[in-house]
């Protein structure tokens, strides 16, 4: 952790709707004009998507039908937490994007299923944000969790989570049916070891749980709506969040326990802008102030 240079964490994983919550910081960056850093934690995955086929035929052969990007063997994680201890001492680091479709084809110059060269963070920047699946993972060999000041983790219930991602990957990348639902099997150990564990260590959890019938994700026509949901916002430490005021501005929400608000899905946006704005704006303070004092 680092107050010059702070680093927020959002993780979750394939199909979560961390994108979402993604795009709801950088309008409060743009809105309040904090300059950050940026990484994709897919930028981090050690194999491409050939690579990534090579190696998964390779673990099969040696009995090992579990390996997926959930796990550290096909990640580059050391290296993600050395970039986050970095940018915390210096403001300075690396990173990449991975390319997975033709649309971001034509912005990165570089195959789907590759990688873009590495490239220094911007000079000056405010914080650094990451978004993808380890953003607090912990393990006997890394902790890239300690060196997040703020860790946001987002994990809809287990069946929504399958809902959406089969219909983004059958829509967006082509996959079908059976070939999701392969990725799922293959990925659970690593999702139990490695994925839930790391929502103990967020600051907030953003949980969708679906008002309406979700009983067989794989047959699912349509990914419930937001208005057919209602999103569990648990606080790992409550004292100072102003409950009465987030219940007065957000209608219809309610305590469940002493460190958690319930809210319609409708209101997720306006919540997380209500939580999370604050949270960034004292961050970016104490980063300016210490850098002022440091400066005197």
């Amino acid at each position: 952790m680092s107050i010059e240079h702070p680093i927020i964490s959002v993780t979750g994983s394939s199909g979560a709707g961390t994108s979402s919550v993604k795009h709801t910081f950088e309008r409060i960056f743009r809105r309040e004009n904090v300059a950050a850093a940026s990484i994709d934690g897919d930028a981090f995955h050690r194999f491409d998507r050939a690579e990534m086929k090579t190696e998964m035929r390779h673990q099969a052969k040696v009995g090992n039908n579990h390996f997926s990007h959930f796990g550290p063997e096909a990640n580059l994680l050391e290296e993600l937490e050395a970039v986050f201890k970095q940018y915390g001492e210096s403001g300075s680091g690396k990173t990449r994007c991975y390319v997975h479709d033709h649309e971001e084809e034509q912005v990165c110059r570089c195959p789907p299923g590759t990688f873009t060269p590495w490239t220094d963070f911007p000079k000056d920047t405010d914080l650094l944000f990451y978004e993808g699946l380890h953003g607090a993972i912990v393990t006997d060999k890394i902790n890239v969790a300690k060196h997040a000041d703020l860790k946001i983790g987002v994990v809809p219930v287990i069946n929504l989570e399958w809902i959406q991602k089969i219909h983004r990957d059958k829509e967006s990348r082509g996959y079908s049916t059976d070939a999701v639902m392969d990725t799922m099997l293959r990925r659970m150990p690593d999702y139990v070891h490695y994925i839930c564990p790391q929502f103990t260590e967020t600051d907030i959890n953003f949980q969708r749980v679906p008002t309406v019938d979700t009983s067989n994700p794989f047959i699912a026509r349509w990914i419930p709506t937001a208005d057919e949901s209602m999103v569990v916002i648990r606080f790992r430490d409550p004292s100072g969040i102003d409950f009465p005021y987030l219940i007065s501005m957000i209608h219809d929400s309610f305590m469940s326990r002493a460190n958690s608000i319930v809210i319609p899905g409708g209101k997720l946006d306006i919540a997380m802008q209500l939580i999370l704005t604050p949270m960034i704006l004292k961050l970016v303070k104490n980063k300016r102030r210490a850098g002022g004092q440091r400066k005197g």
